[in-house]
């Protein structure tokens, strides 16, 4: 279990200092994204694994957490917050879900028989609510920090 979390960790600030390179950020602050996204990472994990959330509340309850932490941490790094919660949310993306979601859309392309019709028009409709719903959540959830915030947030990059 505490190799699974450590993984989830690292492998989470790998690819949102991935993400942020993007950007062109300033060097100093691919850091702080890379522990803000591997802290959301480790939270979203306890969420779903130990409470047994599931991946939305799980999602939206790290992306509130992310949302926090990158308002306090962008002081230090003097950069805006966004700059720093952003590519921390981007590796949590129901990327499976999402591919599920087209490999139905596509399998509805070429079906003949009723049954086949429900199955990939249910893969898709299944899959799509719970990508939409995650990414939804998520923005809600960063945003709401920032909002809270509002003090602490624009006084970062002073």
């Amino acid at each position: 279990m505490e190799l699974s979390l450590i993984e989830d960790l690292i492998y989470g600030a790998i690819a949102s200092i991935g993400f942020a390179t993007i950007s062109n950020p300033p060097i100093k602050s691919l850091k702080y994204c890379g522990i803000i996204a591997g802290l959301g990472h480790v939270v979203r994990f306890l969420l779903m694994r130990n409470v047994g959330l599931n991946i939305i509340c799980g999602d939206f309850i790290a992306a509130l957490f992310i949302g926090f932490l990158a308002v306090i941490i962008s002081g230090k790094a003097k950069c805006p917050a966004e700059s720093l919660s952003f590519p921390a949310l981007l590796p949590m993306i129901p990327g499976m879900y999402a591919y599920h979601m087209v490999q139905g859309l596509i399998g509805l392309m070429g079906v003949d028989g009723k049954e086949d019709f429900d199955h990939f028009f249910f893969l898709f409709g299944y899959n799509l609510i719970i990508t939409l719903s995650v990414i939804f959540l998520m923005v809600v959830g960063i945003s709401l920090p920032i909002f809270f915030l509002k003090k602490l947030s624009f006084e970062a990059t002073k």
